[in-house]
């Protein structure tokens, strides 16, 4: 990493640039040895994954409550947990050998602000008190996304749902849920214009 690419990470993480570096060596080890990550995707990991997810902490408000859907290897949850050290982030994921690598590195990293919820999002409601913010990323369409995300927020806070060009097609196709849920407000963002060669694509959803 380096030139604009480490420019983008000093300011996302600062101080905590150190653990994103650590965080990121795990993915391109254990991570691609044990199924978490593609291998071919080890030279990009900082561009296509790790500042991909980070620059979405902008749109957290501070001390929010986070809960990350199907987190996988910890994208975003990891990455927006190292960005932002004031946000309390849980990551569910229902697959043991994910939970276990992600346990595996929180530990290394000594983070105090994730936990690792292990159930698929339709479980996790009973568990999960007072969420703010739900995200997800690669987890399934925003029209199937919606049904297992927003019963976490219990009628009010937003979801961020990291997605590519066919956002706002997949905005047009979910709305006909959106009642349902008393959604207030649906839009397509984008954020890290400013750091990112290609920023990132989120659909906000508030409630």
């Amino acid at each position: 990493m380096e030139g604009a690419e480490l420019e983008a990470a000093q300011q996302l993480f600062g101080d905590r640039l150190e653990l994103a570096k650590r965080y990121t060596e795990h993915l391109a080890s254990s991570g691609i040895v044990r199924g978490l990550i593609g291998p071919r995707e080890a030279p990009r990991l900082w561009e296509r994954h790790v500042l991909n997810c980070a620059v979405v902490q902008e749109l957290i408000p501070e001390k929010a409550r986070v809960v990350d859907v199907g987190s996988g290897a910890g994208l975003p949850g990891l990455c927006l947990a190292l960005a932002r050290p004031d946000i309390s982030m849980t990551l569910v994921e229902p697959l043991e050998r994910r939970v276990q690598w992600l346990n595996e590195v929180i530990e290394d990293l000594e983070l105090t602000n994730v936990t690792v919820l292990r159930a698929r999002a339709e479980q996790a409601k009973k568990e999960l008190k007072n969420v703010d913010v739900v995200t997800a990323r690669a987890v399934s369409a925003l029209i199937g996304l919606i049904d297992i995300t927003l019963p976490l927020l219990k009628g009010r806070g937003q979801l961020l749902a990291l997605k590519g060009r066919s956002a706002q097609d997949e905005v047009d196709k979910a709305k006909k849920k959106f009642n349902r849920f008393g959604v207030r407000s649906a839009e397509v963002l984008t954020v890290g214009d400013d750091l990112l060669r290609e920023p990132t694509t989120v659909v906000r959803i508030e409630l």
